[in-house]
């Protein structure tokens, strides 16, 4: 596993063999030599190339070994090959800490994951998945009632959801399934931790979709476009927003959506679409209101103040849960979270005084 993991922490860094090699003060050709395990890193190349990638050296003798399998990206066609590969190290050695986290309780943490039964025919229409959002709500006991935390809701559920730090516009999230020593699959959700919460979260329901439409959808329909409305209706189910808009509009005021955006967590675009995908405006009146939003310059960022970004707690929780049960040192709990001991126990004790991010 060592050769692989500096070409892992070389690849998540996003740097090249020469940029790699500059850093150390070597040649592309040794850096190359690590990666393939004809040459031994000594202690002081090891730390150089721990800190050219940002990672603690335990990464390189991290003994857990995940493979992401079935893995949809929510992109922009900008996110390069190169990107997507960092994305996916990045992701996976997070996913690789709680895997390892996992197996050191006798009995699995983390209820498993099941996909509601869908349709004995393949589905045909956008329509179809509406009504598949509505079963697994109904299924998850959520009635139509706004959800409050959505990692939270996805986490209590047996998914495994990620925050990676990738400072790029063309990447919002992705979905897989991780793998360890032909065990059952856990299912992941990554996102972005660069957006606000109301795409975070629409990123998260729409990499779920991909998760829950795996192989129930027909060929000729978009497999994209069906996750997009997926997660809008898991949001927004369709008789809320019935009851939010109303059945027929003529006109929707922005302040409207806008304060619909921070009652449900979904975007002024999401509800713009939602208004259309129930047919509560015409085409005619979204097709000016569509204008008028990329005219404004809202694409980009919408206006006023953001919806608050939701991050997963159910690592760190677990951490202290195994350390409470002796199943993990505080060493080992101290690497889990990645930070330095000393950090650690102060944390652990919640003697925050000198950190200002606790005051």
């Amino acid at each position: 596993m060592f050769k692989e993991r500096i070409r892992s922490a070389r690849v998540a860094a996003g740097l090249t063999l020469e940029e790699m090699g500059a850093a150390l003060g070597l040649s592309h050709a040794a850096v190359q030599r690590f990666e393939k395990g004809t040459l031994v890193p000594s202690s002081a190349h090891l730390l150089g190339i721990a800190r050219a990638c940002n990672v603690r050296t335990e990464y390189f003798f991290r003994a857990e070994s995940v493979q992401l399998r079935n893995i949809e990206f929510r992109k922009h066609a900008g996110f390069s090959k190169t990107l997507q590969d960092a994305a996916v190290m990045r992701v996976r050695d997070q996913v690789e800490k709680h895997m390892e986290l996992i197996s050191a309780f006798p009995t699995p943490p983390l209820p498993a994951f099941k996909r509601p039964s869908g349709p004995i025919q393949p589905i045909t229409h956008y329509d179809e998945t509406e009504a598949l959002a509505l079963t697994l709500r109904k299924k998850w006991n959520l009635g139509t009632a706004p959800i409050r935390d959505l990692t939270d809701t996805l986490e209590s559920r047996g998914l495994i959801v990620v925050r990676v730090n990738i400072d790029h516009a063309g990447f919002s999230g992705l979905s897989a399934l991780a793998v360890r020593d032909g065990s059952h699959p856990y299912p992941i959700l990554a996102v972005s931790s660069r957006w606000p919460g109301d795409r975070q979260r629409s990123t998260l329901a729409h990499e779920l979709g991909h998760l829950i439409l795996e192989g129930k959808l027909a060929t000729a329909i978009d497999h994209e476009k069906s996750c997009d409305r997926f997660a809008a209706a898991f949001l927004v189910p369709k008789p809320v927003v019935f009851q939010m808009l109303g059945r027929t509009r003529h006109a929707l005021e922005w302040r409207e959506l806008y304060c619909l955006k921070h009652e449900f967590g979904l975007s002024m675009l999401g509800w713009l679409m939602r208004a259309r995908h129930c047919e509560i405006i015409t085409e005619a009146t979204y097709v000016r209101m569509i204008k008028e939003y990329k005219a404004r310059g809202w694409k980009e960022a919408e206006p006023g103040k953001a919806v608050q970004t939701e991050v997963p707690q159910l690592f760190e929780q677990l951490v202290y849960r195994a350390l409470a049960e002796q199943l993990i040192s505080d060493a080992k709990a101290a690497e889990l979270l990645g930070v330095p001991l000393l950090k650690f126990h102060k944390q652990r004790l919640m003697e925050w005084a000198d950190d200002p991010a606790h005051q």
